[in-house]
């Protein structure tokens, strides 16, 4: 069975329909359908969607999410991890994301808000902190978080809110791949060397920069804070990829071991 897989910026429109914040028009259900849909063109031009969806694994928890009628419901941390799971080249463990609430980022993830579940909001804090720790330790992301989000038992003063963070970076980051290849393009034409990593480097500040200019209601400082915060984000967001690309590489090797030509 295929497993359905989203984007980070297809799971941060998810997570804001699901907030209800009243600007987007979408359903979770019409989301998850464009999502399957722009990973099977071909079976939709060739008349096999339907074949094609059979298929497809779709968790509990997105079964649950469709039929969700209440907007910004809760979730329990299991349901954050299998949600997390669906997001591509990411991998949670219940055991990690417990030590994470318990421990590395307690003060910032608080107690649940939701009766006894966590919000839509705690649950893309987990999705930042999941990105962010491809290249940073937990301290790090204890100073970053304490710029961005000041007070962690009130949303009201944070110069971004996680979840609209966390959708500024992945949409960024998407912008940046035309390919779909989950590397930043750096140019029409190729670069190589340290050229190609100066221009990289370039194209996700301008973005960032971009981005940052259209908050108006932030100082020079404070936009300089985000603008930085998403470009540390992308650049985990990539590292991350090659770090589970090295990983099947290396599961491949042991594997097929005296298996025979390769």
């Amino acid at each position: 069975m295929e497993l359905l897989q989203l984007t980070r910026k297809e799971m941060s429109q998810l997570l804001i329909c699901l907030q209800g914040d009243g600007e987007h028009p979408d359903t979770p259900l019409s989301i998850l359908q464009k999502a399957w849909s722009s990973n099977h063109k071909q079976d939709i031009r060739s008349g096999k969607s339907f074949s094609a969806f059979i298929a497809t694994s779709l968790p509990p928890i997105l079964e649950k999410l469709i039929k969700q009628e209440n907007r910004n419901p809760g979730l329990s941390l299991s349901e954050i991890v299998t949600l997390g799971n669906q997001i591509e080249h990411t991998h949670f463990s219940i055991t990690s994301v417990q030590n994470w609430v318990k421990r590395e980022i307690k003060e910032w993830i608080g107690t649940p808000r939701q009766g006894k579940k966590y919000s839509i909001e705690q649950a893309a804090l987990l999705f930042l902190v999941e990105d962010l720790k491809a290249t940073l330790d937990f301290e790090s992301i204890r100073k970053l978080f304490s710029l961005i989000f000041h007070n962690p038992d009130d949303y009201d003063d944070d110069l971004l809110s996680p979840l609209h963070l966390y959708a500024a970076y992945s949409s960024i980051f998407e912008e940046l791949d035309h390919d779909n290849d989950h590397v930043v393009d750096a140019a029409v034409k190729p670069f190589s060397g340290s050229a190609h990593v100066q221009l990289m480097d370039s194209r996700i500040q301008e973005k960032a920069k971009s981005y940052v200019e259209e908050l108006t209601h932030l100082n020079s400082e404070q936009k300089e804070a985000i603008a930085n915060t998403i470009v540390i984000a992308i650049l985990s967001v990539q590292s991350a990829y090659f770090q589970k690309l090295s990983k099947q590489y290396l599961n491949a090797t042991i594997f097929l071991r005296n298996l025979g030509p390769m």
